[in-house]
């Protein structure tokens, strides 16, 4: 007897995890969305399922995340897509971030591009917990909301300073020390307009550029915490890409790159892997106006196509691929699909914007954010610290 165990729509795809004699399985595979529920039929040589309707309230519980409501277990991780977008932001997609959190209380922001933190700060996090981020590259859609993340964090009670970690390039001005360093000079006014009024420590960026040409180098290694960086090829020199280890678990983020020898050796054993693949090629031409040699290089040779997508996570084989920086579309989401599939049948995400992956070492549960947008500051994660007036 097969027992429908989790039934979740990601992004016009459903994705099913069915429990067959006790071994759970992943189901890719496109169904009818105005199917009803109970006339869902599996291809198998005996009787039809048996389908479990849960209650309403069962069913939030599976297909959805409260953010606030759930305490990780000491095993556990979770990864929330906080921007997933293309290099040209819009109201429904945030350009790239992701926040993984773990079962120790620990928590990372890999890239943070145009308009993503706002879905960030609706997750109602101290400011104080978010206080590493890892930039895979200087595009703006991997890094262009980290002014306002800077200081507006600040402002909303973080009171430890600000780490940023990426990587240094072939030359100094292309280095993310160069780039933070400038970016402090940007906003200069704005941080002196409120020394006296907020706590000092929170003004403080901690810059730690790394070399670029590094190959699995680690480049964090605290409270079990393991980040590894290896070389990305992506435009000019400079991209990489990241893993993280802890407690037996890995995430993968590529960042922008096209596929690489690297990727598939040091991505190698990921339970989660988030690699580019990119929007189709007509759609370039179609959606963007852009000329056909422009569309091929941007689509085929800057970033990854979906069918090399699929050929990537073919070798690596992740417990679940997922695959972001494409508009996710009622119709660009089939041509995404479809070029994956033509070269991978392992278990997949069409990424979105405030999708949660629940990661164990027995599970991946996905399920969709649910949000306020009304959102306050989050209160301080520890005591406020005093002011120095004087200074005003």
């Amino acid at each position: 007897m097969i027992k429908l165990h989790h039934l979740s729509l990601i992004t016009g795809v459903t994705l099913a995890t069915l429990s067959l004699t006790g071994v759970m399985t992943k189901v890719g595979d496109r169904l009818n969305i105005s199917t009803p529920l109970t006339s869902l039929q599996a291809k198998t040589d005996s009787s039809p399922p048996t389908i479990q309707v849960k209650s309403r309230q069962t069913q939030q519980a599976k297909d959805f995340y409260f953010p606030g409501t759930e305490k990780l277990a000491s095993n556990e991780m979770r990864v929330i897509a906080c921007g997933t977008g293309m290099p040209t932001p819009r109201p429904a997609q945030a350009a790239s971030c992701w926040l993984v959190e773990l079962g120790n209380g620990e928590k990372f922001i890999f890239d943070i591009g145009s308009m993503s933190s706002d879905n960030i700060v609706a997750l109602g996090i101290p400011y104080d917990k978010l206080d590493k981020i890892f930039l895979s590259h200087l595009h703006t859609d991997h890094f262009g909301d980290l002014p306002s993340f800077f200081v507006g964090s600040w402002l909303m009670n973080r009171q430890v300073p600000l780490h940023v970690y990426g990587p240094s390039s072939s030359k100094p001005e292309w280095g993310t020390a160069h780039a933070m360093k400038h970016m402090q000079e940007m906003v200069r006014w704005d941080l002196d307009g409120r020394n006296g009024r907020l706590p000092p420590s929170g003004r403080e960026l901690i810059v730690h550029e790394f070399d670029y040409r590094a190959e699995n180098k680690v480049i964090y290694d605290k409270n079990g915490v393991i980040i590894r960086t290896w070389p990305a090829i992506h435009v000019i020199d400079g991209p990489v890409s990241y893993s993280l280890e802890w407690n037996g678990l890995k995430f993968v983020f590529g960042g922008d790159t096209y596929p690489n020898n690297w990727f598939i050796k040091y991505a190698q054993g990921a339970d989660l892997a988030i690699h580019e693949a990119f929007i189709a090629v007509p759609d370039m031409i179609e959606k963007f106006d852009w000329p056909v040699d422009r569309s091929l290089e941007v689509a085929t040779q800057i970033h990854t196509a979906p069918p090399a997508f699929g050929r990537v996570m073919s070798e690596i084989k992740p417990r679940m691929a997922v695959a972001y920086h494409f508009f996710n579309d009622f119709d660009t989401a089939p041509k995404i699909l479809d070029g994956i599939r033509s070269t991978y049948n392992g278990p997949l995400t069409l990424a979105n914007d405030m999708l949660a992956w629940n990661v164990t070492a027995d599970e991946i549960r996905v399920r969709k954010v649910v949000f306020p947008e009304a959102v306050w500051p989050p209160p301080a994660a520890q005591k406020p610290q005093s002011i120095d007036t004087s200074v005003i």
